[in-house]
């Protein structure tokens, strides 16, 4: 079964029945989730190591000429994940699948995306190539920590973005006088657009990074004073950004401070800072697993992205504009 050709007339109706999703070791129940909502079932395939520690994979149905998808994200052992999804790459372009569709929520190894000290790797490139090399005919991810990795890949990739949802679970929540806030320089545009899609103003905290691990903050640019406030970050790493943010909001005079953020990787006792600190909830999306995460903290509140994400599979397997799906889903 190839992909209906791209002829420019789409009928309404498409059988997704023949979508074959397949799914790495890193995130099953997002993959549950997502087959659920195409109303499909998971292509069955059979993931284990060799006892000297190599991942081992087999393909267990047949994909000749069929699209197929598979999804894992890079995260949390990123290394042993990104492995895994290479092999179940080569192993569907070893069968003859006709194209291979890799969904990856959380890309790691996005954040070495350029050379920023001497005698370092460009890792995000290195991975792009990886993946091309591997088989991977279309990559779609969410949220990409720089924009221009979009860029080191010769293969369409689909950055998607979750600001809409997370800021529509924020207002179902908060209602009254609020203002976004970018917890650093690097967040502007995010906080931009979740203003726009707020219809409220945003601040900016300017910080000073001494080291990986510790922050220090220099100014607050914009009013918080008496306002609740939404700070907004694409990742939760060790939390410092966050803690460090709303401790200045704090300062300044904001009310209830809350917090979102697309990737949820809460290292290094991230969680307990995070229920120690001013932040009153945190939204964050499963783009990597959270169940444990949310067990651990009171203050997690989790925001699927499994209807997105299949509403980018139906546009891929359909030839139909991803971009439209997307709209329409997060309107």
């Amino acid at each position: 079964m190839s992909l209906p050709p791209d002829n420019g007339q789409f009928p309404q109706e498409h059988d997704f029945s023949k979508v074959l999703l397949f799914s790495g070791s890193s995130h099953p129940t997002l993959a549950k989730e997502i087959a659920d909502d195409l109303g499909i079932t998971l292509g069955k395939i059979a993931l284990g190591r060799f006892p000297d520690g190599e991942n081992h994979v087999q393909i267990l149905e047949n994909v000749r000429g069929r699209p197929t998808f598979v999804l894992q994200t890079v995260a949390l052992d990123p290394n042993n994940h990104l492995m895994e999804l290479m092999l179940i790459i080569d192993a569907l372009r070893r069968a003859s699948a006709s194209e291979i569709s890799v969904i990856i929520p959380y890309f790691g190894y996005c954040r070495q995306d350029r050379k920023d000290r001497p005698r370092v790797p460009i890792t995000a490139k290195l991975v792009a190539n990886l993946l091309v090399n591997a088989g991977a005919a279309r990559v779609v991810t969410m949220d990409l920590h720089a924009g221009q990795v979009q860029g080191f890949f010769d293969i369409p990739v689909d950055d998607l973005h979750s600001g809409a949802i997370l800021a529509r679970a924020f207002k179902s929540v908060v209602t009254g006088d609020f203002v976004v806030v970018a917890p650093d320089i690097g967040s502007i545009k995010l906080a931009r657009d979740y203003a726009s899609y707020l219809k409220c103003d945003f601040a900016v905290v300017y910080k000073q990074r001494l080291d990986a691990s510790r922050i220090k903050m220099s100014m607050l640019i914009g009013d918080v004073n008496g306002k609740d406030v939404l700070l907004a970050d694409d990742m939760c790493t060790t939390a410092g950004t966050l803690i460090s943010a709303a401790k200045a909001c704090r300062e300044k005079g904001a009310n209830r401070i809350f917090a979102a953020v697309t990737h949820g990787l809460f290292v290094e006792s991230a969680l307990e800072r995070i229920d120690d600190c001013p932040i009153e909830l945190l939204f964050v999306t499963d783009t990597i697993p959270i169940v444990d995460s949310i067990a651990k903290s009171k203050k997690l509140q989790a925001v699927s992205i499994a209807p997105l994400l299949s509403q980018a599979i139906r546009g891929i397997y359909a030839r139909e504009s991803i971009t439209s799906h997307y709209i329409d889903f997060i309107h």
